[in-house]
């Protein structure tokens, strides 16, 4: 059987999505049909409609998505029509090397790079039969989607899909940053470089850490004060001097620093917050080829270190459930990062917003 679903498609070029109708095939084995509820506007999304990351096109857009399972394919044991699932952006083979060390993120046998499922097809086609091609093999940003069974999470119906989509990557990839990466001690000082939808999931990590102080920096007054919200003790303007006050708050620097944007200026300054034997931990992503300068004799004598964050170092099948239970235990404000609850049909003003540095996070709620 083959229905169709209202999706948000990119053709590959211009920053425009077209909204339209396409067609979602039957799962096949070990996969899954999901009805989304929801889906996520991200930045990430947005590097492809402004050309810095290339992907296959047309391209489906979404990676960031909740919803009910519909249908199976044969061998699915993980989940049942009915169950309430997030989806991974990047489904673990579970055979692999990383996969069997715990780090799903890493996985070396996933195609979800390709926007392509396990057997290198896709289960979406345009009506007059172009094959599409599901952003992350997710492809949230349409009423359905086919996944591998690895990519469909079940976390409790008592979630709502707007606050569950959005621990399909920038909470599990920002609260992941401070407990999975860097593993934040309680009491530890930290600084926040970007408070977006990801940096705001880092300060929320951090106050779920016990980390004292936490450091919030922006352009934006609106994103600092929703940062103290979500509880940083301290805002920085990022147009001041960032790094002398950071000395001052911290009393010689931070023990961790968090890039979340993803320009090479930013990075850059990422050393030059840290106290001697600090971590700094880059969550941003840059477009593709940007490189940015660091001082290695003054990283190396100081002791310091740099890592990167891919996912927030994320085992999905683990780590959504916990943060679907942190957020009914109200550990995890969730409901308050959400700015904007749109229609498919909003997308594109969703993305406009979001190059304006307006809104906080932006959700397509599906009927």
């Amino acid at each position: 059987m083959t229905r169709t679903a209202l999706a948000a498609v990119h053709d590959g070029s211009g920053d425009r999505l077209d909204v339209r109708t396409i067609r979602v095939a039957d799962p096949g084995p070990g996969e899954v049909l999901v009805r989304m509820g929801a889906s996520g506007v991200c930045g990430s999304d947005r590097h492809v409609l402004d050309g810095e990351w290339q992907l296959p096109s047309p391209t489906v857009m979404g990676h960031e998505g909740a919803g009910v399972v519909e249908a199976v394919g044969a061998g699915v044991q993980d989940v049942a029509v009915g169950d309430h699932v997030v989806l991974s952006w990047c489904y673990p083979c579970r055979r692999c090397r990383a996969c069997a060390q715990g780090k799903a993120w890493a996985c070396t046998g996933t195609r979800s790079g390709e926007c392509l499922l396990p057997d290198g097809t896709t289960r979406l086609t345009d009506e007059d039969g172009t094959t599409l091609y599901p952003y992350l093999a997710a492809g949230t940003m349409s009423e359905y989607s086919v996944v591998p069974e690895s990519a469909a999470v079940r976390i409790p119906k008592e979630v709502p899909f707007d606050v569950a989509s959005l621990i399909g990557c920038s909470i599990a990839t920002g609260v992941g940053a401070v407990v999975n990466n860097a593993r934040v001690p309680s009491g530890s000082s930290s600084v926040v470089i970007g408070c977006g939808g990801v940096g705001l999931a880092v300060v929320m990590g951090l106050a779920l850490a016990g980390a004292d102080p936490i450091i919030a920096v922006d352009t934006s007054d609106a994103k600092l004060a929703s940062a103290r919200s979500f509880g940083a003790t301290h805002t920085v303007r990022a147009d001041s001097d960032v790094a002398a006050q950071v000395v001052e708050i911290t009393g010689g620097g931070a023990d961790f620093a968090f890039e979340v944007i993803g320009r090479p200026q930013t990075i850059e300054q990422v050393p030059g917050l840290l106290a001697t034997a600090g971590t700094g931990v880059l969550v941003g992503l840059p477009a593709e080829g940007e490189k940015a300068s660091i001082d290695v004799l003054e990283l190396a004598e100081s002791g310091k270190t740099l890592i990167g964050s891919n996912y927030g170092g994320a085992v999905p099948s683990v780590d959504f459930p916990k943060l679907a239970q942190l957020y009914l235990a109200g550990r995890l404000p969730l409901d308050a990062l959400i700015s904007d609850r749109i229609a498919l049909a909003e997308v594109n003003d969703a993305f406009d917003a979001m190059r304006a540095g307006e809104r906080t996070r932006s959700v397509i709620v599906f009927d």
